[in-house]
């Protein structure tokens, strides 16, 4: 118990004692709260400086081969959420003792800044809670007020999702006059005669191909609200909803595949192999169209198609319908889409290769052996990135204008550069390999300056790779090819709603409901940037 708590003596050599005692305990408070602070600070820069180094692994993050730096930017971000969480305890603990003390304690802890708050979204239901003062007055006892003002303060809770039961009732009647029975007919559900409504299915499909969140968990959170669903009776829906969904997700493969500029990429796949004791390597394919860094009002969208192997006829089933400019790495699958199928005629799609891939293995090089002229390549390239952020959104010829003007003195000293060096070192080297994937792939590298409607890297098709990539890391592995298939299908469609930034789950439960009795010739009617609730 505190001294301060205590009564005073009133014996003056007792009170003397008492004195002499909670001066002492108050130097001691003091030399805690002391203490308490300068820990508080010290974590404060440890946190700062974990920033830092996350923002400089979030700039260097990109690629294809970026995911074991994608797992180091995870470690780190949950590192500093825990470091911020002891601070904020902390500091609460700090700030108490100094309330206990009292407020002209010269060691009380300066308040730590806090981060900027946002205001409230004002979509959100607002439910007010009115607290009314004592009757009486406490100064004098009076019970007549005249109210001079309010004060109101916003806070923000979480009513945590819950399940409820529809019934639907339909009435029969009987004509008396001739016995006719007359009945309204069942509104159709996604899985007739099936039990779950079209936003549970939407919650459970977005819970797994949005949020990462296998079946198997799934199944144990609803468990915590009393509702009893195994995994079996959520795979069943998964694959019901896929039935319903998958020409829709054909329908954006046709809008993606009519696009005159595109991206490709594609990620392995864990597949399971019954009978072998070990998993397969299929592969996901995207192909994603967005015109929106050249200023174009055609909806963007990503269509993805799953293979249990990486060979060129998947590339070509791909892509083989489209023409015009395909941004892509360096595999060779692509190859036969950017030959004549005629001897006099024009390839079906032209390359254009990625900076970004350049960028990623001379940084292998400089961060391993600190080499000069990688460093010197990744400053040059940094500066015709730059470039490429004060142009984004213009227009095409706006685009190509300020390339020819400024991005086409820099490629020209930098081929040379890098021809120069590749003389320099040793070509067995990882520098020299890096030199020569630049320089093999020059005119496909510098095809984007005379056209504005190009992109400098593929880094739209790499970002739509994001989700899969965490969510291979949840699953592990897919069950079957039909697993890979079907993930293709909801990320079609759940990645193509984020691009136009549409609600995933609010979209796919409206089409759900609607989608069983919808005339399949009419299918682009229910596209997500057509879509409205």
């Amino acid at each position: 118990m505190f001294l301060a708590n205590q009564p005073l003596p009133a014996d003056p050599e007792a009170l003397r004692a008492f004195a002499a005692d909670l001066q002492a305990e108050l130097a001691r408070k003091d030399i805690e709260l002391a203490a308490n602070a300068a820990e508080i600070h010290a974590k404060t820069l440890h946190i700062e400086k974990l920033k830092m180094q996350l923002a400089v692994l979030r700039r260097a993050r990109f690629g294809r081969s970026s995911e074991k730096l994608d797992h180091d930017i995870e470690q780190l971000e949950l590192r500093i959420g825990e470091l911020e969480a002891d601070l904020a305890a902390q500091d609460a603990r700090a700030n108490d003792a100094a309330a206990r003390t009292g407020p002209s304690s010269p060691a009380r802890p300066r308040p730590r800044q806090q981060p900027v708050r946002k205001p409230l979204p004002e979509h959100l239901p607002r439910q007010t809670v009115t607290h009314e003062p004592t009757c009486a007055c406490p100064g004098c006892g009076g019970t007549t007020f005249s109210r001079i003002g309010q004060d109101e303060r916003e806070v923000l809770e979480y009513v945590p999702s819950s399940f409820k039961v529809i019934c639907h009732v339909r009435p029969k009647l009987s004509c008396r006059s001739c016995e006719t029975i007359v009945q309204s007919p069942m509104p159709s559900l996604p899985i007739e005669r099936g039990r779950p409504g079209p936003g549970l299915i939407a919650h459970v499909v977005v819970s797994k191909y949005c949020d990462h969140t296998p079946l198997h968990r799934q199944s144990v959170i609803y468990a915590r609200e009393g509702v009893e669903l195994d995994r079996a009776t959520l795979a069943d829906w998964v694959g019901q909803a896929e039935f319903l969904l998958a020409p829709l997700a054909e329908a954006i493969g046709r809008h993606v595949r009519a696009g005159s500029v595109l991206h490709a990429d594609d990620t392995t796949v864990p597949v399971l192999a019954p009978g072998k004791g070990k998993t397969n390597t299929g592969r996901l394919w995207v192909v994603v169209r967005d015109e929106r860094p050249w200023g174009s009002e055609v909806p963007p969208a990503a269509f993805y198609l799953y293979s249990p192997d990486r060979k060129g006829i998947r590339a070509e089933a791909l892509l083989g319908t489209c023409q015009g400019f395909l941004h892509a790495d360096g595999y060779t699958g692509f190859d036969r889409l950017f030959r004549p199928t005629k001897p006099d005629g024009d390839p079906p799609l032209i390359e254009v290769a990625c900076w970004s891939h350049v960028r990623r293995k001379l940084y292998d090089v400089h961060h391993a052996t600190a080499s000069p002229i990688a460093k010197e390549a990744l400053e040059r390239i940094a500066a015709l990135f730059a470039i490429e952020s004060s142009i984004h959104g213009r227009s095409p010829e706006q685009r190509a204008a300020m390339r020819k003007e400024y991005a086409q003195p820099l490629l020209e000293p930098l081929q040379a550069f890098l021809a120069t060096s590749l003389r320099q070192v040793s070509g067995k080297s990882a520098l020299a390999q890096a030199i020569r994937y630049a320089l093999s792939r020059w005119k496909a590298l510098t095809r984007y300056v005379d056209n504005g409607r190009l992109e400098m890297s593929n880094n739209a098709a790499e970002r739509a790779m994001r989700p899969p990539v965490l969510g291979r890391r949840n699953y592990l592995f897919c069950g079957s090819d039909a697993g890979g298939q079907r993930a293709a299908c909801m990320y079609t469609i759940i990645e193509t709603c984020r691009m136009n930034g549409i609600n995933p789950q609010a979209y796919l439960a409206d089409v759900l409901a609607r989608i069983a009795d919808h005339p399949i010739h009419r299918i682009n009617e229910l596209l997500p940037w057509r879509w409205s609730k």
